[in-house]
């Protein structure tokens, strides 16, 4: 039985490396998923013969999903920055896998990437755990590579994840200044893009196109003695006997710390209205702060890193 060589034998992946336009490792991030390749299975039946054929059809690949903190490149942020303009940018890169010594042991290539979805975290002034955005890209093609053996550069940064947890923000929205000062979380929200599959000719795998994107509802909570101005104001927008209307909406942002409280990014938001005002959950055994929830939705985002 031959011996299992240095590049052969198994090992537990460790360490997660994003290369972007032959710039190199443009950072390490926590997790990765999908990214896998597979293919449609045709069935043919040949008239009243009840056997069947199978065959395999056209490949498909799966959307790469990874968890990205505060570790990644300016490179990576910008990309991100230009995903909330609808622009569409394509890279071709590579998601590097690399044991615990951070030798290089397995690639995949992948080329015309395109953001498809970006998760933000919930935002909790109680929990003080390292925060990960999600980030999906839809790819046009996947190739699977071994290592090629090297050492992953450890920069950019990896200890910047720790740097950003989910209790150092800030949450404003115009006219509410004091009202916001004390928001306590933010749910989790999605920003999405639609992609668009075009099959052409004979090429075996679609073209993947931008569509419009969907900019999602934020979900706030305030303590409930800071929550009279909310309720005046939707009873002002909403009831219909004596709606007030305002052109344009309400604008705000998010704000992200490190544990300096120096700005790590910003999430701006347009054309936002209140369209829900309610006492969040409660129980009478616990000791919490008794919460207002308010949901506004949302026309427009912008995404701008700091860090």
């Amino acid at each position: 039985m031959p011996l299992a060589t240095s590049q052969n034998r198994a090992y537990s992946a460790a360490h997660f490396a994003l290369e972007l336009d032959g710039e190199g490792n443009v950072g390490l991030f926590k997790n990765v998923e999908g990214g896998g390749v597979k293919a449609d299975v045709m069935t043919y039946q040949n008239g009243t013969n009840y056997d069947r054929w199978r065959s395999l059809g056209k490949q498909k690949y799966e959307d790469i999903k990874l968890q990205v903190g505060m570790a990644m490149s300016s490179t990576f942020y910008r990309w991100i920055e230009r995903f909330f303009t609808g622009a569409g940018e394509r890279k071709t890169g590579a998601i590097v896998a690399a044991d615990f010594h951070y030798n290089e042991r397995a690639r995949r290539e992948f080329s015309e990437a395109l953001i498809k979805e970006l998760v933000f975290p919930k935002l909790d002034g109680s929990d003080s755990k390292a925060a990960y955005m999600g980030v999906s890209l839809a790819v046009e093609d996947i190739v699977f590579k071994p290592g090629g053996g090297g050492k992953l550069a450890q920069s950019p940064g990896t200890e910047k994840n720790k740097l950003w947890s989910p209790n150092n923000f800030r949450f404003r929205l115009d006219g509410f200044d004091q009202a916001c000062k004390r928001v306590t979380k933010v749910d989790s929200f999605t920003i999405k893009q639609n992609i668009l599959e075009h099959h052409v000719g004979g090429r075996q795998s679609p073209i993947k196109t931008p569509s419009q994107i969907d900019f999602p509802s934020l979900t706030f909570y305030v303590p409930e003695a800071d929550g009279q101005p909310f309720w005046e104001h939707f009873n002002r927008r909403a009831m219909v006997n004596k709606r007030e209307i305002k052109q344009g909406g309400e604008t705000g942002m998010i704000e992200l710390f490190d544990h300096d409280l120096s700005t790590l990014c910003t999430l701006e938001f347009f054309g936002a209205e209140i369209f829900n005002v309610a006492p969040a959950g409660s129980d009478s055994t616990s000791e919490e702060i008794k919460l207002v929830k308010v949901e506004l939705y949302t026309e427009k985002m912008k995404f701008t890193y700091k860090g």
